[in-house]
């Protein structure tokens, strides 16, 4: 792989502005190129191959060149006046001469770094000029970017800090509530100091100065080994760790003398550890329903410290949880700096080929000596992190604490290919030996046909529902990553635990598979005269199924996906409590996938009713008939999108915002759209009901579709860089836009057919109602696409690449506060 689409493959998302503009300066040296071919200049260092076509970056052939032999021969030198190059290639021409030092780069302050040309006067100097100028933007870009996300993580370390203070004196608390007895300790401490140091001025005053220095060094390699822990050295307890501490403390006031006073005097100010706790309190920010009520009835937050064990595991969850993500931050860091450092000397080491000049070594040492180059705040901090995190997290196992702060990239695994390509196999298979067993066996004749679609369509279409939203989520996520929309971050997943479009493919096959076995299995039961007396037992097959289905999800053994079904139920239980949870984007996100699965959901209804009612035995519909089920077909219709308008309702209270009141509104009218709607199918002939849901049901998806382009997608900007979008789109292809929106203004009006009743000769009622409910499935899994660019866009916006986590304490207004 060639290393601009590396470097392009290995950037942050959400940084990708940040990081230095690579293809653009490829793009001005290939200017510099095509005037050299135009001017006749001699042939660049490009070589043969730069002749043809003028493809003046591309590598060059290494079939000429000599031999060099398998075991390098002392005395030969490697030909080319820089030793660093790492491009291959030999020169086939007459050999020019490189001129040294073209560029003096100067550090202007406040200005960044400026480079000054000194070939400009040479013919097509002016193109040079506009590459280095160039050059230096993306150079103080990144330098910039760079100090002010380090000064960010060492702010954070600071806060950091304080928790890790607070986490060991509460920690001292619940461990010893009684207390370590420090004060009959202190005389014994001070009494061994004293000891410690008459030795120490003794051994100093027979000791040489070499062995001073390297008794020095030895006490900070020690003291190096101590910080990273081992396996073994970790197993102390926190009383002698704390014990030996102070002991040191003392050691180091007495021995090292006045030049260590303004030391001691810093360490004497901090207050002592369990000190703290008179001024921090523990944060409770998990949401529950309970805490919502509170909030809202205004009743007081109890803020006194409980010192129980429960306590301090959940303070441990929250700080390790917080160290997680810092280490990671910090890793981004270190990854940004080394790919940006080297960038640049793969543009600059390609600019002296094409001009045969040596521009590299003057430009990289200033690179190597900036902020971007030389800090090293970044590796420090991340020492310090991995050693604190394995002492107090990992119960000093450096392997266990290393995995859990640099977990392993998943595999993809060719079982997983082979079995979603196999289950594949088996739908379409499958779907072609239903069809031709119906077509040879006449199974469903024209009252058969018309019982089996009003009983048992009805329940085996649950499962196509469900089948074409897993298939098109899995395309969402295929395309997702192509472009490169990090949206396993903006989900909240798990690091390791999001599933990938061939896994979600495999769950949506393995359901379709058993979905059509049971159909085939129902069928070729009906036909076949041994078994056709067992009518109860055949209609009992999509039931069991179902159940199967439900079991399989709510299990909570480690097996088939736990993670990522549990983060399914726990989003689809804050849906159904919406308005006593804090709403998050994966929450409002399953809801709108909910309102596209309404049929979905009257089949769930039409389970309930058949098996309950009992007319699976008789295999009849009768719930029609039904003024109790009539009903709930309002409340079940409903249901989604009374949880997305509780859900802005919410966000409208809590954040102020007034465009979640208009997003309100458009689910309120959509309610009233679905009701009258429902009652038009119900009460057919009624033209008074057909008008009302017509108006009400095209004004939902004007507005509806308003909001999907304007809010949901960004798009409609007529002052943006593409007229009718948006300034930054990720597909190429401005088309894929317009038909994307053209396509969901037409499935958007797909309710026409419920109002205007159309009927078709070749198809069933329920036939109609399944193609409906599906095209308003797939106009879902187009709009979650342009749903998330748009999304991930603002994050890019706001180089946002972490989620916050909330901190376990909270210092009171006397102490620093943790912001």
């Amino acid at each position: 792989m060639k290393f601009g689409k590396e470097f392009s493959s290995q950037m942050v998302p959400e940084w990708q502005q940040a990081y230095m503009d690579y293809d653009f300066l490829k793009t001005l040296l290939k200017e510099i190129v095509r005037f050299k071919l135009r001017t006749n200049n001699a042939p660049t260092r490009g070589g043969a191959k730069n002749h043809q076509g003028g493809g003046g970056l591309n590598r060059k052939m290494t079939l000429y060149r000599a031999f060099s032999g398998l075991v390098s021969t002392p005395g030969r030198q490697r030909r080319g006046n820089n030793p660093h190059d790492v491009e291959e290639g030999v020169q086939l021409t007459a050999t020019t001469t490189t001129t040294s030092g073209p560029v003096l780069v100067n550090n202007t302050g406040d200005r960044g770094y400026e480079t000054t040309f000194l070939m400009a006067a040479e013919e097509g100097g002016e193109y040079e000029l506009v590459f280095f100028r160039r050059l230096d933007d993306e150079f103080n870009k990144v330098n910039k970017f760079y100090k002010e996300k380090v000064d960010e993580v060492l702010k954070e370390a600071v806060v950091l800090n304080k928790q890790m203070d607070a986490l060991i004196a509460f920690r001292v608390k619940v461990e010893n509530p009684e207390g370590w007895g420090w004060d009959d300790r202190a005389v014994e401490i001070t009494r061994l100091a004293s000891d410690i140091a008459t030795s120490a001025a003794a051994l100093s005053a027979s000791t040489p100065a070499g062995a001073k220095s390297m008794k020095v060094r030895s006490q900070a390699h020690m003291e190096a080994i101590h910080e990273g822990g081992s396996s073994k050295a970790g197993q102390l307890e926190d009383d002698d760790e704390e014990e030996e501490e102070a002991q040191a403390e003392i050691v180091a006031s007495v021995s090292t003398g006045a030049s260590d006073v303004n030391t001691t005097r810093m360490r004497a100010g901090r207050p002592a550890p369990l000190d703290i706790l008179d001024r921090v309190t523990i944060n409770n920010t998990k949401e529950t329903p309970r805490s919502t009520i509170k909030r809202v009835l205004q009743v007081s937050k109890q803020t006194d410290l409980k010192f129980s064990r429960e306590n301090l595991m959940k303070v441990e969850e929250k700080l390790r949880s917080a160290f997680i993500v810092f280490y990671q931050k910090l890793r981004l860091l270190k990854s940004y700096s080394f790919l940006n450092v080297l960038a640049f000397s793969k543009i600059l080491k390609k600019y002296d080929k094409i001009t045969s000049r040596d521009a590299t070594k003057p430009y990289m040492k200033v690179v190597d000596s900036s902020y971007l180059g030389s800090s090293d705040e970044v590796v420090r901090l991340m020492e310090r992190v991995e050693a604190t995190f394995i002492k107090h997290f990992a119960n000093a196992n450096r392997t266990k604490g290393m995995n859990i702060l640099r977990p392993m990239a998943k595999r993809e695994r060719h079982r997983l290919t082979f079995s979603t390509g196999f289950s594949a196999g088996c739908v379409f298979s499958l779907i072609v030996a239903l069809a031709a067993i119906i077509r040879t066996r006449n199974l469903l004749q024209e009252e058969g046909q018309k019982q089996y679609m009003n009983t048992m369509f009805p329940l085996y279409s649950f499962f196509g529902f469900i089948v074409l939203h897993i298939i098109m989520y899995a395309a969402n996520i295929y395309y997702w990553r192509r472009y490169k929309v990090n949206y396993s971050f903006i989900f909240g997943f798990k690091q390791g635990t999001e599933l990938g479009y061939r896994q979600v493919l495999l769950v949506g096959f393995s359901i379709g598979v058993f979905a059509l076995l049971c159909v085939l299995a129902n069928l070729d039961m009906e036909a076949n005269p041994k078994t056709k007396d067992y009518k109860t037992f055949t209609e009992l097959l999509p039931l069991f199924l179902l159940l199967a289905m439900f079991v399989v999800l709510v299990l909570p053994f480690n097996f088939f996906y736990r993670s990522s079904r549990f983060f399914f139920l726990t989003c689809l239980f804050h849906c159904l409590a919406a308005p006593l949870y804090k709403v998050t984007l994966p929450d409002f996100f399953l809801g709108d996938q909910l309102t596209s699965q309404v049929q979905a959901l009257r089949s769930i209804e039409f389970y309930i009713c058949y098996y309950g009612w009992g007319d699976f035995k008789h295999r009849q519909n009768t719930c029609n008939k039904s003024g109790v089920y009539n009903t709930f077909l309002f409340i079940v219709a409903v249901i989604p999108y009374a949880s997305r308008l509780l859900q802005c309702l919410r966000r409208l209270f809590e954040e102020k915002n007034s465009e979640q009141g208009w997003n309100g509104l458009k689910y309120f009218l959509t309610i009233v759209a679905v009701c009258l709607r429902t009652a038009c199918s119900i009460q057919k002939g009624q033209i008074l009901w057909k008008v009302f849901a017509a108006i009400f049901s095209a004004a939902a998806a004007i507005f509806s579709t308003y909001w999907d382009f304007v809010h949901d997608w960004g798009l409609l900007n007529r002052s943006s860089e593409n007229r009718w979008l948006r300034d930054k789109l990720l597909v190429p292809q401005k088309n894929v836009y317009f038909i994307a929106m053209i396509l969901n203004v037409l499935l958007r009006f797909a309710w026409i057919q419920t109002v205007m009743d159309f009927n078709f000769t070749f198809m069933h009622t329920q036939t109609m109602v399944a193609v409906v409910a599906s095209l308003e499935i797939i106009r879902r899994g187009i709009w979650n696409f342009f749903r998330l660019e748009n999304e991930h866009l603002n994050n890019v916006g706001k180089y946002r690449a972490f989620k916050s986590v909330p901190l376990p304490f909270t210092y009171g207004e006397n102490g620093d506060k943790d912001d």
